[in-house]
């Protein structure tokens, strides 16, 4: 008797506007990878020249170059849409507004069995239409968002919370990583490390941070862990402040989870725009006391935890006060780190996520026609 063919897994498409690399791009690619592991075809279109299709194409994902996402190009949608059909994917999920308007009309029309469509920041949105017209489901980062959304005529059941999954074993505390970093940037144990881990950009809120720095006592230092086009304006900050010999600027780092065991703080200075920053996430994993500027995203991880303070942005004599309460606790506590991690790592771990996506998809009839080995 002859065998019969195996069926398909279904395959996953994503698209992505950004031609940069950040938050949103690195939740793309962990999309993307997991959905591999877990036994689905997976492939991404972006444009050619963006960070995201290196680092994929890398990674071994079935990487579709475009020129560009433009609405009112129309050789860019006769390029995707030739795309789209010929790869007859299952799912499209979208990400940004340029692709998510085109991928979203295209895979509608070309009858995609599921749209998706992922919101990442907390931010008003021009229009309603593109959430409402195209996706099956949106994934937001937040329930900040979620709300945000339906305020704006966005139907609550179409929206589901999906929080970027952070990796539970990853990011755990490690006193030889610690002993490592804190060595090479010559931190002593008695001085008090602040770090912040993220992209150097406006929204983050690094400004306020170098303020603290500068009102703080001489026995705190501070690292900042990201790169990105905001870096020599604070440095010229922490010089004209006088701190410039207190702030590390370590610069991108691959292996972030290395300088969040060296911190005994973390300032998360952000003021807009944020879903539920991963930085955040990693460093609550860590079991890392937080000290956090008041936006509501923010505040639905630190709900869950007890070290921690929040302050109004730009508040330096709020955050001055934050800091050195936090760095009244016990430094370091194995007892309070585990159980930190414990409650992060349900609601905000990277299986989390994963249960929520495939139990989402196999609502619709997704699911993979092999599980992997």
């Amino acid at each position: 008797m002859d065998a019969q063919p195996m069926k398909q897994s279904p395959l996953v498409v994503h698209t992505e506007w950004s031609r940069s690399w950040g938050g949103q791009e690195i939740r793309v690619l962990t999309e993307l990878r997991e959905m591999r592991r877990l036994g689905f075809r997976v492939a991404l279109i972006v444009p050619r020249d963006s960070v995201l299709a290196r680092r994929a194409a890398a990674e071994g994902i079935a990487v579709h170059g475009v020129s560009t996402f433009a609405k009112l190009n129309l050789a860019s949608w006769w390029e995707l849409y030739r795309l789209i059909r010929a790869l007859k994917p299952t799912v499209v999920n979208t990400h940004s507004s340029e692709d998510s308007w085109m991928a979203g009309a295209i895979a509608r029309l070309c009858r995609i069995p599921l749209i998706v469509r992922t919101r990442h920041v907390l931010a008003p949105i021009s229009s309603a239409l593109c959430y409402t017209l195209f996706p099956h489901v949106v994934f937001t980062c937040s329930a900040a968002i979620a709300d945000q959304l339906v305020a704006q005529g966005v139907p609550r059941e179409k929206t589901a919370v999906l929080s970027t999954g952070n990796d539970e074993a990853r990011f755990r505390f490690s006193p030889e990583n610690r002993r490592k970093i804190r060595q090479e940037y010559g931190i002593g144990e008695d001085e008090v490390l602040v770090g912040n881990v993220g992209f150097l950009r406006h929204y983050k809120g690094h400004p306020f941070i170098v303020k603290t720095a500068a009102a703080m006592p001489s026995q705190y230092r501070f690292m900042l862990v990201g790169g990105g086009d905001e870096l020599g304006k604070l440095q010229a900050q922490a010089e004209a402040l006088g701190v410039a010999d207190r702030i590390v600027f370590a610069g991108h780092q691959e292996q972030p989870e290395q300088f969040f065991s060296a911190f005994d703080l973390f300032f998360f200075s952000s003021n807009e725009a944020e879903g539920v920053s991963q930085s955040l996430i990693q460093s609550l994993l860590n079991g890392l006391p937080v000290l956090a500027s008041r936006i509501p995203s923010t505040m639905e991880p630190l709900s869950h935890i007890e070290d921690y303070r929040l302050v109004e942005y730009d508040d330096v004599p709020a955050a001055s006060q934050g800091l050195a309460e936090l760095a009244q606790l016990p430094r370091r506590d194995p007892e309070r780190m585990e159980r930190q991690h414990r409650i992060i790592a349900e609601r905000y771990g990277l299986q989390g996520m994963v249960r929520i996506l495939t139990a989402t998809y196999a609502r619709y009839g997704v699911v993979a026609a092999q599980q992997p080995d």
